[in-house]
């Protein structure tokens, strides 16, 4: 449908979540993903978002905070490859924000900050 020009043209093609327990190949179905489709696969290690303040080195600084003007490592590389596939690895570790972030844009595409 969306190659058809039937979708909407401001949502994302596809979302989709891989759940499961330790070693059942989600990793690898992103990996083989992204390769069958020729794209790039942007991983991110997400343990590293424990905190709340290390979310802004997702997504940037707050309006009115030093670095606003400036992009984070998730929005820096979406921008660089806007059509590649993300492995958000070890989601289950990160912050609770970091879920609300993910949250509004697997469902509106885009990030309001």
């Amino acid at each position: 449908m969306a190659r058809a020009g039937l979708g909407h043209e401001h949502k994302p093609v596809g979302s989709f979540l891989f759940a499961g327990p330790t070693g059942v190949g989600k990793t690898e179905v992103t990996v083989q993903l992204a390769k069958a489709l020729g794209i790039e696969l942007l991983r991110f290690d997400m343990s590293e978002y424990m905190e709340r303040h290390t979310v802004s080195r997702l997504i940037g600084a707050p309006p009115g905070y030093v670095g606003f003007d400036q992009g984070g490592l998730l929005t820096d590389a979406v921008i660089k490859h806007p059509h590649a596939v993300l492995l958000l690895d070890e989601i289950e570790k990160a912050h609770p924000d970091v879920f609300n972030l993910l949250l509004q844009v697997m469902d509106n595409g885009t990030l309001d900050r």
